[in-house]
């Protein structure tokens, strides 16, 4: 994988993608937690609105149920008259004139077994504290946690019992009137809704930090000890004006607030939402977060490594060919996985001229050697071709002076053969091969007389192709020497040449003996497998080889016995090949 980290350009394209997207997982992340604080901000003002509307509903219940107990009040004159004795200054005052106001054909009403009995119970233990007051003094009506009632008699109004802070809860004043005397106000009755009552309702809404902050600067803390620098946090958001915000105590300690102004009371509601607090209760999700980004950044890493190591593998590969082609190494290399790009195009194509090179020094220069070797045997076994010449030419003359045609045109194309054999390059065009191929054939035509014939049926096409020279006589030979029946009186050999769609094709057909299965089996391996030490059907593997040389691996040869009679030999040269031969 870090094969690519040796190529510079790969380096540095590797180095700036890697801070691109540390860059861009960064943004992302940072994003993604801000729309994440966000929410959860919101959740929690969500939550603050809700309990407040929960505090303000049961303020409002509680006032519901002192306007319904006061229509009681109004609605029961023995009542009435019971609270005006409950007025007095001393609790033998207050007995002493409840007698006196008693009426023996009427039961005893009390004004505080009544407070307590539909009062106290119908709040559910809100209201802790009734008053009766006069201008002076107030009866005061007081119950524990256990609902059991305590009374005081004649405390001034000044007294700390009475003291209105938002500590012990909230007042609801109402004026006592007695409707039998025109409604003459006689007292007033101050009803205490206890804080811890109310708040403590609102307590399971997850709320954090909370508090109600009064006109006066009085601070309950909901659900939260003492804590000075809550009490502190709260005064100054209630004391800022604004419905939500941000209090700074630092760099990394900033507090958001939320505040809602109380339409029962003057007192303010306010929420505290400490942004570290939601983050650390929110760190699994934001590991997770994080380990997801991580992960994402990594994988995007790898990816772009495993593409700049593909293409620093081409390029090396390019680099390693211009190498192989600058010290004559032609030899095929493992096919490549190329892909679809431009180091990929240019990598097949390096591939590719290699191996057109390869070719191109085989055809030129192997061809030559094998060539030489050929010709270097044919000095040997013959005799010196002027000599052969003149010797042939006097035979000829004798012939046409004894009057004998036939054999001088014979011995004339016996001597026109050689001379071409000769005199013609190694490379010739297929019209030229059969022209020599043609010359062998009446030879062979004036040997035997009305027992042989032959056919070439060669398309156009076909003849300008190039060939190696003095190939077709050998395999016409092998009909001769295997094949031909002197006894026969119809031999024929047939040369058939036509262009197929992608390649071109000459058949040579016989119908001479065919060649036995087992005979078939063994020249077809010889053909096969090149084998050169092999002595059978030399002939055959000759033209085979020098074929081979000349066109590649795209030239075929086949062998096989017709149905009817003789020999049938295939030759396909595909026309990618000979086109690159014409080239060259």
């Amino acid at each position: 994988m870090s094969s690519f980290l040796q190529i510079k350009i790969y380096r540095q394209k590797f180095i700036a993608y890697i801070i691109f997207v540390v860059i861009i997982g960064i943004t992302l992340g940072i994003l993604t937690v801000a729309m994440l604080l966000n929410q959860w901000v919101a959740d929690s003002r969500i939550e603050a609105t809700n309990a407040f509307a929960g505090v303000e509903n049961e303020l409002q219940y509680d006032a519901d149920r002192i306007e319904a107990y006061m229509q009681r009040i109004y609605s029961n004159h023995s009542l009435v008259d019971d609270a005006r004795s409950f007025l007095s200054s001393s609790a033998e005052g207050y007995l002493t004139n409840r007698l006196q106001n008693s009426q023996f054909s009427q039961p005893l009403v009390s004004f505080p077994e009544d407070i307590k009995t539909y009062l106290y119970s119908w709040a559910q233990g809100e209201i802790t504290q009734i008053s009766l007051h006069t201008n002076q003094y107030g009866n005061v009506v007081r119950f524990n946690d256990n609902g059991i009632e305590s009374f005081m008699f004649g405390l001034p109004n000044t007294d700390e019992v009475f003291h209105d802070t938002i500590l012990k809860g909230f007042v609801y004043r109402k004026k006592l009137s007695d409707v039998a005397q025109g409604s003459q106000e006689f007292g007033e009755l101050r009803f205490l809704v206890s804080s811890d009552q109310i708040f403590k309702s609102i307590q399971n809404y997850r709320l954090g930090k909370a508090a109600a902050v009064s006109a006066s600067g009085d601070v309950y803390l909901i659900g939260n000890d003492q804590d000075q620098d809550l009490m502190e946090l709260s005064r100054q958001a209630a004391a800022s004006g604004r419905s939500h915000g941000f209090i700074s105590r630092g760099l990394f300690k900033q507090k958001y607030f939320v505040t809602f102004p109380s339409t029962k009371f003057n007192f303010k509601f306010v929420s505290i939402i400490d942004l570290s607090m939601l983050i650390s209760q929110h760190a699994r999700m934001l590991q997770t977060i994080f380990l997801i980004g991580l992960a994402t950044m990594i994988s995007v890493l790898l990816l772009i490594a495993y593409n700049l190591r593909d293409d620093a593998l081409f390029l090396h590969r390019i680099i390693q060919s211009i190498g192989r082609v600058k010290t004559a190494n032609f030899t095929l290399n493992r096919p490549a996985r190329y892909r679809r790009n431009e180091y990929g195009m240019i990598a097949r194509e390096l591939d590719d001229m290699i191996q057109q090179l390869e070719k191109h020094i085989r055809n030129e220069y192997l061809l030559k050697l094998k060539q030489q070797e050929t010709e270097m045997k044919a000095l040997q076994n013959q005799i010196n071709p002027h000599f052969l010449y003149n010797t042939l030419e006097v035979i000829r003359s004798t012939a046409l002076v004894n009057r004998d045609r036939d054999t001088a045109d014979a011995i004339a194309t016996l001597g026109s053969l050689y001379r071409e054999m000769v005199k013609k390059e190694n490379i010739i065009s297929i019209a030229s091969e059969l022209e020599l191929l043609q010359k062998y054939l009446e030879i062979m035509e004036f040997k035997y007389p009305e027992r042989f014939y032959y056919q070439v049926n060669v398309e156009p096409a076909l003849l300008r192709l190039p060939t190696v020279k003095f190939w077709m006589q050998p395999l016409a030979e092998n009909f001769f020497l295997h094949g031909f029946s002197a006894s026969n009186e119809f031999n024929l050999y047939i040369v058939n040449g036509w262009e197929a769609e992608d390649h071109y094709v000459l058949e040579f057909v016989d119908n001479g003996r065919g060649i036995h299965e087992e005979r078939l089996k063994a020249v077809r391996s010889t053909l096969s497998n090149n084998d050169d030490t092999s002595s059978k059907s030399i002939g055959l593997r000759n033209v085979n080889t020098r074929l081979q040389f000349f066109y590649g691996n795209s030239f075929f040869m086949k062998i096989e016995n017709n149905n009817e009679a003789g020999v049938k030999i295939s030759v396909r040269i595909s026309k990618e090949v000979t086109l690159e031969c014409t080239n060259c």
